[in-house]
């Protein structure tokens, strides 16, 4: 007796384990990959034309975000010839600059508009 045409047949054992042993294989290797480490954030306060905290420790070697909180009415401008970086925050608000990785030592930061004031530096060890 001949099969039906429309007939649906069960996948051979040995292809449903090849594809068991797949899946069981790319579920490893998956597992095995190194999770992603998130991004250190690190909040940085600008409070009557002064930055708080004036000194920051961050780990050497690592990308940062840091997050700069200008709790003043004015605009302050976060800059650093070390880091090479120039941001404007504006009166009340915050704003966000990635920096690194560093290797360890000191990277002063001074803010443009209150430059006798506002000073500080970042520490990477």
């Amino acid at each position: 007796m001949r099969p039906h045409f429309f007939s649906l047949r069960r996948l051979p054992s040995t292809l449903s384990t090849r594809w068991l042993s797949f899946g069981v294989l790319f579920a490893l290797l998956l597992a095995a990959l190194p999770l992603r480490a998130e991004t250190p954030q690190i909040e940085l306060i600008i409070r009557d034309h002064i930055f708080e905290p004036a000194e920051l420790q961050v780990p050497a070697n690592t990308k940062i975000k840091l997050i700069v909180i200008n709790q003043d009415d004015t605009p302050e401008e976060f800059e650093s010839y070390e880091l090479n970086r120039e941001k404007i925050v504006l009166g009340n608000s915050r704003a966000v600059i990635f920096i690194g990785p560093l290797k360890a030592g000191e990277y002063p930061f001074f803010g443009e508009f209150n430059m006798t004031t506002a000073q500080g530096k970042l520490i990477a060890r």
